[in-house]
């Protein structure tokens, strides 16, 4: 076996375990869904150097339909405004600055997304969460299951 095949190898290994490399070292993104009371109904993991909006489908996919779905900037993007619209969703997420054509959003309603930022806070009290202890992906994400479950 060569360098070359090695380091493939290890690359592999590192993105099924959802780690990657960024500018702060390793790294490992938590996407989720919470319901109003911040209750988690679904839960991801991908590594720190992919985008968000990668995850959004599959995860919307995987869960029963809602009313209304609050997401920060990072998700503003046509395809997924257009597949919420398609399935009766309406979409609270507020322009990325570069956009052109401007998506009106419930000011109001995006206050509610404080709710998913403090559970995110609950699940980092948990040093096991927020240091990423676990090797395996399947092991970091029950425990991130476990945790959200417990608090």
């Amino acid at each position: 076996m060569s360098k070359h095949t090695a380091r493939l190898r290890a690359k592999k290994g590192q993105f099924s375990q959802a780690v990657g490399i960024s500018r702060g070292g390793r790294t490992t993104k938590i996407y989720c869904l919470a319901d109003a009371r911040g209750r988690i109904v679904a839960l991801a993991l991908t590594p720190g150097n992919i985008a968000d909006i990668t995850m959004a489908l599959a995860l919307l996919e995987a869960m029963r339909l809602t009313k209304r779905l609050i997401a920060d900037k990072a998700y503003d993007a046509d395809k997924l405004r257009t597949w919420l619209i398609h399935h009766q969703i309406e979409p609270v997420i507020p322009g990325r600055a570069a956009r052109d054509i401007v998506c009106p959003s419930d000011r109001k309603a995006y206050r509610r997304r404080n709710v998913i930022e403090r559970m995110f806070g609950r699940l980092k009290n948990w040093k096991r969460i927020a240091t990423r202890y676990d090797r395996l992906a399947i092991n970091y994400l029950a425990a991130s299951a476990l945790i959200a479950t417990v608090t």
